[in-house]
């Protein structure tokens, strides 16, 4: 399976902000579609590397991620995507509710 590595901040924005596209372009929206599901469309393992910034707000976190869960099963996101903050683990923990699902 081919991998890539996604880091947000310097990929993306260091100050990510907003649920949908209209909240600006640095949306969870515009992340989830720009950089989520393309890779993951074509079953690449997906590592999304947030450690470049602590200013994530939830609505930002559960758009770019839970949003995932419009196309992909939990279990698929389990297989393909890995989500790490070296410093923050709590981070981590809510991408992973929110892409839980309700399993």
């Amino acid at each position: 399976m081919d991998e890539i590595t996604i880091d947000l901040a310097k990929e993306f924005s260091p100050k990510p902000f907003g649920r949908y596209k209209t909240d600006g372009s640095y949306s969870g929206e515009a992340f989830r579609e720009e950089f989520l599901k393309p890779p993951l469309r074509e079953r690449k393992k997906v590592v999304v590397d947030l450690s470049g910034s602590n200013l994530y707000g939830s609505s930002f976190l559960e758009e770019a991620f839970g949003g995932l869960l419009d196309e992909f099963t939990p279990q698929e996101l389990k297989t393909h995507l890995m989500v790490v903050h070296r410093l923050l683990p709590s981070i981590e923990e809510e991408v992973y509710f929110y892409i839980a699902g309700n399993e």
